[in-house]
């Protein structure tokens, strides 16, 4: 059954979105001082930093979609076919994405201390050099896709194609901007898997300079169940490398490599970075992150390029597993260093 409407549907639906929208903030406005008055009584005022999070979250949503319609009338209203029309619409809703993140992450870092820490060794990242860029990242922890995105838009200034499931459609913003940013959203795995495979060739093909590709090889955050199940499943399916692989990592997902391999081969020309963080990836319940307010780890990102991409289909199985491999050890280390 498929949650998400279709697109003009959705769009006819916007005034709802908004008049929920604002319900709901009035609700978390009425939260955050019912959390206000009872702060003295808790030192860590969970509900008030959840609630004015949460308001905050709302606000920036309202405006997104205010902002998104005058870029609307501003930019296709007059018409599409004007000198430099395209670059103009994508660099004027990457601008507002941008904003939008950065609000949502600053009210996350008042409310909730969420942290972003960037490890940059000696050795480049690739973020910064290799262009145009496959960014193959690990997917855990709240927060962890808004803050890379917004990452490749602020510190790498990068323009940014991503990944996404299609129910993140849902949400209104995101909806609105990543959708006129030619983002893929991927539907249910028991889909058109040959769409699927089309739209991200399509979208991997046409990067060029500037220009980054935001994949979560993983597919879902991770949490230990989650790992069990893809174990598992390729046990079932007679995978066995990549069963055995997996076991031995325990702090990421196996990674899927249709996906990576479908735009490794439209665009030859791609670089390839890893991205692992760790800090709240361990957080995979909402009780988890409940007790935890306020956080008092920071999420710890560090990227570096891969090894040359091989072209043989075995030996591409063998390189993908071997760079998720380092990032779990990666982790582990992290974590065994907080011990």
């Amino acid at each position: 059954m498929r949650l998400v409407l279709p697109r003009p549907i959705r769009r006819l639906l916007l005034p709802v979105d908004a008049v929920v929208l604002l319900v709901l903030a009035a609700v978390f406005a009425v939260a955050a001082a019912i959390g206000a008055a009872l702060a003295p009584l808790g030192r860590r005022r969970r509900v008030l930093r959840l609630a004015a999070f949460a308001l905050n979250y709302c606000v920036v949503e309202l405006t997104v979609m205010v902002g998104a319609g005058l870029l609307w009338l501003r930019h296709v209203v007059p018409g599409r076919h004007s000198v430099g029309w395209e670059r103009r619409w994508v660099d004027a809703n990457q601008g507002l994405l941008a904003w939008a993140l950065g609000r949502a992450l600053g009210a996350a870092r008042r409310f909730l201390s969420f942290e972003v820490v960037v490890v940059e060794s000696s050795d480049t990242t690739g973020l910064a050099e290799v262009d145009p860029v496959l960014v193959l990242a690990r997917h855990g922890g709240p927060g962890d896709s808004f803050a890379l995105v917004h990452l490749l838009l602020t510190r790498y200034h990068r323009s940014v194609r991503i990944v996404l499931k299609d129910i993140l459609q849902l949400d209104p913003a995101l909806d609105l901007l990543l959708n006129r940013l030619d983002c893929c959203f991927l539907g249910p795995a028991s889909g058109d898997r040959q769409d699927t495979t089309d739209r991200l060739a399509q979208m991997a093909s046409g990067l060029g300079p500037g220009d980054a590709l935001l994949l979560f090889p993983e597919g879902a955050n991770w949490t230990p169940d989650r790992r069990q199940r893809a174990i598992r499943h390729l046990w079932s399916h007679h995978k066995t490398h990549a069963a055995r692989a997996a076991t031995l990592m325990t702090n990421v997902l196996p990674p899927r490599p249709d996906g990576v391999f479908t735009c490794l081969d439209a665009n030859p020309a791609l670089g390839v970075v890893v991205v692992a963080h760790a800090g709240l990836d361990r957080m995979v319940r909402a009780r988890q992150v409940w007790e935890q307010l306020p956080f008092d780890t920071p999420m710890t990102v560090r990227a570096w390029p891969t090894a040359e991409v091989p072209v043989e289909t075995e030996d591409r199985l063998a390189w993908l597993t071997l760079e998720w491999a380092v990032v779990d050890q990666w982790v582990d280390a992290f974590h065994a260093g907080r011990n």
